[in-house]
């Protein structure tokens, strides 16, 4: 059945003009940068081939030219140029030129998509899904029940809510701890941890961060944001002792925690000190969003954070050439629980793509493991500079060629291309 749809589609789609490919442009005359996401991974479904022109204006698409595509692109509001066999040469000489850092990279299956997610979540409360959502790109929520059974297989792609894998709850405690949604917070998840054979809500989240860096070794995508990035490391340093005090899991943290602290089960951060004080609104020093709180108003303040994107080779360094593909090199910062990473923290085999020099940090960072790959981008919503808990949802139709979602975007698409390691 399903070959016969796709067999349909092209049947549908096949009258042609006397232009043979539909150019998606990715620069700034592109009015729906998003949603040409979602047309990819729409094409991907219907297993079409598509050509992904690095660092070709902004990172263009080029597919073929159905009048079943072009009305897909009409629908969606996505802007797009028809191109003669001729023009199409032309790109492609000028791409295959080993003096442009430029490439062309074919994405052939679309990739299975997980979001980790607690039931009862909004799409809004996640950059992540909110995007997915606009762009429609349909994906599956699971939590820590089906990772926990190993459904993890049957996905390419996960990305992590902003969770907590250190059982601590947020570390919301001092400022919410008498609010309904803290209080349900905290008895759902310490019922699904009895109810999966786990003492402590602590266990359950280390189990399931140990699963899905397994996940990551066995050849699986991992994207996360925010406290998901930080906290997923600290929780993986943290499987030989307890860090959590006791109006968390019930009993003190080991006094000897700190020391007893594994780096070499992390992905991407190493030689960090536990923030120990229960009280206090942060997991590590690991996070810089601290190096922001200089007083300023949150306007002014929004107005210098920057980070900057690395530009790498085409040709040589395909990987991260994909995950950084923008329509500029310098993105407006955003806050969150975890806001970036300070660089002393950072492990030296950790691919650093983007960076805020201004407080010597790093805002979106990469890494394989054994046959997968993991990528952390810090900060909460690329375009609200400080969400705050409560605070209305971001609405992307404001933001259809916002440059801090293109990069969660870039990650989705990634998985569709055959995997090209970094050549050395």
């Amino acid at each position: 059945m399903r070959k016969f749809l796709i067999l349909l589609f092209f049947v549908c789609g096949a009258s042609y003009s006397n232009a043979s490919s539909i150019l998606i442009p990715m620069d700034d005359t592109q009015t729906e940068h998003l949603k040409a996401y979602g047309i990819s991974y729409y094409l991907l479904e219907k297993e079409v081939v598509i050509e992904w022109l690095l660092n070709y204006r902004g990172g263009s698409f080029l597919v073929p030219h159905l009048m079943t595509i072009e009305e897909e692109l009409i629908l969606r509001g996505i802007k797009y140029e028809i191109l003669a066999d001729g023009q199409v040469n032309k790109i492609k000489r000028q791409i295959g030129s080993p003096e442009v850092n430029m490439e062309i990279v074919q994405l052939e299956k679309a990739p299975r998509i997980a979001v980790y997610t607690p039931s009862g979540a909004m799409p809004w409360d996640d950059a992540v899904t909110l995007v997915l959502e606009y762009a429609e790109i349909p994906y599956d929520k699971i939590y820590d029940s089906a990772v926990i059974m190993g459904l993890l297989a049957d996905y390419d792609w996960l990305h992590l809510h902003h969770e907590d894998f250190t059982g601590q709850y947020g570390k919301f405690y001092s400022a919410f701890r008498s609010y309904p949604w803290y209080k349900k917070q905290v008895s759902d998840l310490e019922a699904s941890a009895a109810g999966l054979g786990f003492e402590k809500v602590s266990e359950l989240k280390l189990a399931v961060a140990m699963n899905i860096k397994n996940f990551v070794i066995g050849g699986g995508f991992l994207f996360t944001m925010c406290s998901g990035t930080d906290s997923f490391d600290i929780s993986l340093a943290a499987h030989q002792t307890d860090i959590c005090e006791k109006m968390y899991d019930g009993d003190p943290a080991d006094r000897d925690c700190q020391e007893r602290l594994d780096f070499n089960n992390t992905l991407a951060f190493e030689d960090f000190k536990l923030v120990k004080d229960p009280l206090k609104y942060e997991y590590s020093e690991i996070d810089g969003t601290e190096l922001r709180k200089r007083g300023l108003p949150e306007t002014q303040a929004a107005k210098i954070d920057k980070f900057t994107l690395f530009e790498f080779s085409a040709k040589w360094d395909v990987v991260p050439t994909m995950l950084t593909q923008c329509h500029t090199d310098v993105v407006n910062g955003f806050m969150g629980q975890t806001t970036d990473f300070k660089r002393d923290f950072i492990k030296s085999n950790v691919l650093v793509m983007g960076e805020s020099e201004m407080y010597n940090t790093a805002r979106y960072i990469h890494g394989e493991l054994g046959q997968g790959t993991w990528t952390f981008y810090g900060g909460h919503d690329p375009e609200d500079y400080q969400h705050r808990v409560g605070d209305p949802p971001t609405d992307l139709d404001l933001h259809p060629n916002s440059p801090g979602y293109r990069l969660i975007l870039n990650n989705i698409l990634f998985p569709a291309a055959k995997k090209k390691k970094r050549k050395t």
